[in-house]
Order: structure tokens, then sequence, then C-alpha cells
């Protein structure tokens, strides 16, 4: 530990925590960033593999990148920012859904969140699953691509909030990974690695918090830590903060995991084009053929299934994937992939899942965790954003909004 005493001490190097920490930092305040890992970013994270590629493990997209803070911040790094349609705004390949089936599905995908947005003004919430259209032989896929959305099945997310999520439709990427830009706009902000805080008492006139490294105090702290952790009491509060723990448990960590492969002949597959492996069914996955033109395939699982083939490990993931893509191309398919890479988020201790969603009657737990306690207790990421949640720039505007509060209290 480098800094024992501190004005204001961030608890997390995530967006939310990465976007605060330099906000003070800017403005010449005092301030320390724990983070527990050995690397900043959080849930964004840049892995560059043995072929000169920055994958994405975490989140990837610049989503509203129109109105999005990380995408001048990557341009002002000088990164490349790909603005290529991506593959859902277009039709998927043929192979195992004909283009008949394609538009009569997006119909009835529409139709279910036209029906959630009508949904969402009336009293009182409801699963979303509530507004699939009984026996509509879309249910499964429209299932799938909610647990890539949300991270989770349907009949476990709010309407009110799956409205709530607002989306300009704007969705870029950065080449060199989103995660690396996260990370590196920390700038020359102090920061102390490998330092998992353990608890924060606010009994006393400052704030101690205690750290697997000892003990900072300080005037003023900022959380932003994952709803699982809070809500799993991970990080525990002297005295407790039982309505902080409620609010974080009605905004669970859904699961969406990426699995990365190799692919020879890549010049079969249009860049930037997308497969689902089945269907008929929420189990499945979603292939990403050749991202940015390159010789890859990024593959998508999410909700419960993806939570099952963790349980199995890398090669789960693996397995399934390749007996879904050979089920389309054939079984000599399964020569031209070779693994890279899978990050089970699930599994990760500091994360405890992907991304937020809302239970059903639980959309305003959002706007209980995010507000200050006794003026000393900030929260923020992107489970405190009433609109963009589940994203970096959800992370990041809470982040530099806690900041914000502190200087407006200085």
């Amino acid at each position: 530990m480098t800094i024992n005493d501190t004005e204001v001490v961030i608890v997390g190097g995530g967006a939310a925590g990465i976007a605060a920490a330099r906000r003070l930092h800017d403005a010449a305040v005092p301030c320390l960033l724990l983070e527990a890992r050995p690397r900043l970013g959080g849930r964004a994270w840049t892995l560059n593999n043995h072929l000169g590629f920055a994958l994405d493990l975490g989140c990837g997209w610049l989503h509203s990148a129109n109105r999005n803070p990380w995408a001048p911040i990557a341009a002002k790094q000088g990164r490349t920012i790909d603005r290529t349609p991506p593959p859902w705004t277009r039709l998927s390949l043929p192979v195992g859904f004909p283009l008949a089936d394609q538009r009569a599905f997006i119909t009835a995908q529409r139709a279910f969140f036209a029906r959630v947005d009508v949904a969402a003004e009336q009293a009182p919430d409801q699963p979303a699953s509530a507004l699939l259209e009984p026996h509509s032989r879309w249910n499964g896929l429209i299932g799938a691509v909610a647990t890539y959305i949300t991270g989770a099945e349907l009949d476990r997310v709010s309407v009110v909030d799956l409205a709530r999520y607002d989306e300009s439709g704007v969705n870029w990427r950065v080449v060199e990974g989103l995660g690396a830009t996260v990370a590196a706009h920390i700038g020359a902000t102090p920061v102390v690695l490998d330092c998992a805080v353990r608890a924060i008492d606010h009994g006393s006139k400052r704030l101690t918090i205690e750290t697997a490294r000892g003990p900072v105090t300080a005037d003023a702290v900022i959380v932003t830590v994952p709803s699982a952790v809070l809500a799993q009491e991970a990080l525990v509060f002297r005295p407790a903060l039982p309505e902080k723990t409620a609010a974080a448990a009605g905004l669970p960590l859904g699961l969406a995991d990426k699995l990365f492969l190799t692919l020879d002949q890549p010049e079969e597959f249009d860049p930037d084009s997308r497969l689902f492996g089945r269907t008929d069914r929420t189990a499945t996955g979603t292939y990403h053929m050749r991202p940015f033109g390159r010789p890859l395939i990024e593959a998508y699982f999410g909700g419960t299934f993806a939570a099952e083939l963790e349980a199995g490990g890398e090669p789960a993931f693996f397995d399934f994937a390749l007996s879904e893509l050979s089920g389309l191309f054939g079984t000599a398919f399964a020569r031209r992939v070779k693994l890279i890479h899978v990050h089970r988020w699930r599994a990760d201790p500091f994360a405890r899942g992907s991304y937020s969603y809302a239970s059903p009657g639980h959309a305003d737990c959002r706007e209980k965790l995010a507000a200050p306690v006794d003026g000393r207790i900030f929260f923020a990421g992107e489970a405190c954003s009433r609109n963009d949640f589940s994203t970096a720039h959800g992370g990041f505007l809470t982040g530099a909004a806690a900041a914000e509060d502190i200087l407006a209290l200085r």
C-alpha cells in the first residue's frame, strides 16, 4: 500500500471507478482507486492473444455510440473506431435459417418489444416472459436473444426495467479493444492493484476502508463494485446498510459469456456476418463470423445456459460450439476451428456475473442503489443507471456523476 490516508477512495477499477477517479484527479482532489484484480477495467477486459488480435472478453460494443463518452475518449487515445453496422442489425447467414423465416422472426421480435413498451406504462410490473405470444415458434429464439441483452431468461426480467433501457441504435467497436480504452483512461490517477476491499467502516467521523493490504482512511468513498458483490455482502459495511443490500439483490447480475475461436479458410464467410446455432430454443449460441474481418469466430452464450456451460469449464463451451457449427456445416468443419479463449464471468469472484437486470417489481432499485449515504458514501456502476444499465457508458456516467456530487460538497 502506497497511500493510507486520502480524501476520496474509489472502490473498483472498472468503467465507473475509472471515470470517477479520473474526474476527481483532474479536479486536483486527492484520491486513490483500489482494485482487487491485478489489472484495471473490471468487466471491460481486452486480452491480446498470440495472433495479435485484441479480444474483448467483457463488454466490446460502444452502444449508443453517438452519445457514448467512451467513443471520444477512444478517439483521443488514438484508437481505431469501427463503424460497421453490428450483425444483429442485418439478416443472418441463411444456413439453417431461411431468409423468409428470418423476416418472420424479426417481425415477431419487434412485436414482442412493442408489447414490452406498452406494458411498462401499466401497473403492476411483470416478468417479460408474460408478453411472449403464446405458442409462437419464435419464443425460444426471442428468449435466446434476450439472454444476450439482459443476461437472463425473460421470466426473470422486469418489463419496466427492460423498457427503460435507452438505446440510440448506433453501435460501434474499438479495434484495439474497449477494455483497453477503459483501462487506459485512468491516466496518472493513483491506483493500487491486487487490493481487495473487505469492509467500509463509516461509524466514525472519517471512513476506514479495510483492504487486503491494510486500512485506508478517507473523507468519502465511491463504491463501484458489481451489484452481486453487494447483494452477497462480499463487501461489508459497518454499520450495515441493509437498504443497499436489498437494492442490490433486486438487481442480479445476468450472464453473457464469449468464446473466441480461430477459423481456417475464413474467406467463405463475409466479414461481420452471423449465425444462430439453433432457432427453436433458448439454449443456443450466436456466432459472429470474422469480426473486424479477422479469421475468428466470436460466439455468445447467455443466461442459465451459459451458467451450465461454465460448470464444465472451457471445454464445455468449445464442445457445444463445435456441435452446433458441425450441425450447420458438417462434421469436417470441426477441423477448421480451434479454441482461443473464454472467460467465465460468473466464476470470476470480483464480478460474479456479466451485467445487471432488474427482477420483476424491482426496477426502482437502481435509484435506491445509486443514492448516497450520509454525504460520504457514494455508489456508481452500470447497475446504478436507470437507462444505460448493462453498458460501459452506463458505468462511466454514474461514476462521473458520483465524482461531481463529491465536488459539489467541497
